[in-house]
């Protein structure tokens, strides 16, 4: 029983150690003064995507600095797929397809011949 106990004993230390060193590697005083220390390319990129978001906000989910020819490209692509999976003028190629299931007509059988 002793031995047991004495096996075990080295093995719980060694979890407690580590769990307390990665504690305090995680929790250290450092880590708040590790996160203002950014690299500056890391920064130039966290801020495009802060511009990119706000103009995407203001153009309400357009895309963002489209041109007219960007917009009419995207659109004659849009009707060529239209065109090609049953779309067109006065559908909504966004909805979910609406099913019509008929019965089919069965022919009877007369079992008493």
């Amino acid at each position: 029983d002793s031995l047991l106990q004495e096996n075990y004993f080295p093995t719980m230390m060694s979890v407690t150690a580590a769990s307390l060193s990665l504690a305090r590697r995680c929790f250290s005083a450092n880590a708040p003064a590790m996160a203002a220390a950014a690299d500056p390319i890391q920064e130039l990129f966290v801020e495009k995507i802060r511009d990119y978001s706000s103009k995407k906000v203001a153009m309400e989910g357009a895309m963002v600095d489209a041109t007219e020819s960007t917009q009419l490209e995207l659109q004659n692509e849009l009707d060529k797929v239209a065109k090609a999976y049953g779309g067109g003028a006065g559908i909504d190629m966004a909805a979910f397809p609406e099913f019509k299931f008929e019965e089919p007509t069965i022919d009877p059988i007369n079992i008493a011949q």
